[in-house]
């Protein structure tokens, strides 16, 4: 089975600051020092806020990924229980994105060096002038992947409301829930049958 990050809704208090951890964990540039028109603020999760109910929507590293399953050419891949997305092979078709059940996949505008980066040949009409068209890739979370301390994230979360959940800790509530029902099922045995 492989890890995933799960937040609990009675918790979150729709901050936004997993958000803001997971854009540092995963930027060179400093958003607090940097100018606003050159910082790029895309977080790999997103924090939704309903009526009565916020939690951040993230990637939940499904074992048969349909994301993995859909991608034509096999840029997202399971490396050691954590689904990845190759930002180089990444063509940006968006099938990766239709296909996921959690709505956990954006697509976001590739940056080196601080600048975006453009596709070869393609072009956009803004405003009647024909400008490069940035390309644009798949981007979910990753678990941080490479990242010191783990997912950022969890970390970060002032109410503890995100913790990140192993296989074994989903095993072991299994078991427990497996041996409540065996003990409901035991006691309702002994239970004298009335008005027969």
């Amino acid at each position: 089975m492989n890890r995933f990050v799960l937040a609990d809704p009675d918790q979150c208090i729709g901050c936004r600051t997993c958000e803001i951890a997971c854009v540092i964990a995963h930027s060179a540039e400093n958003p607090f020092i940097s100018p606003d028109d050159e910082f790029h603020f895309h977080p790999r999760l997103k924090v939704i806020k309903s009526f009565g109910v916020t939690a951040p929507v993230q990637c939940r590293h499904c074992e048969d990924a349909p994301c993995a399953n859909a991608c034509p050419n096999g840029s997202i891949t399971n490396a050691d229980g954590c689904i990845l997305i190759n930002s180089e092979s990444c063509i940006g078709c968006k099938t990766c994105m239709i296909a996921c059940p959690y709505g956990a996949i954006t697509m976001v505008p590739e940056y080196r060096n601080g600048q975006p980066v453009v596709q070869d040949g393609l072009y956009t009409n803004m405003s009647g002038r024909l400008q490069p068209k940035e390309r644009m890739i798949a981007s979910k979370c990753d678990l941080c992947e490479g990242v010191d301390g783990g997912p950022a994230c969890i970390g970060k979360c002032p109410t503890q409301a995100l913790k990140l959940v192993e296989p074994d800790l989903v095993h072991a509530r299994v078991e427990e829930k497996r041996a409540a029902s065996a003990r409901q099922l035991l006691h309702m045995t002994h239970i004298p049958a009335t008005g027969l």
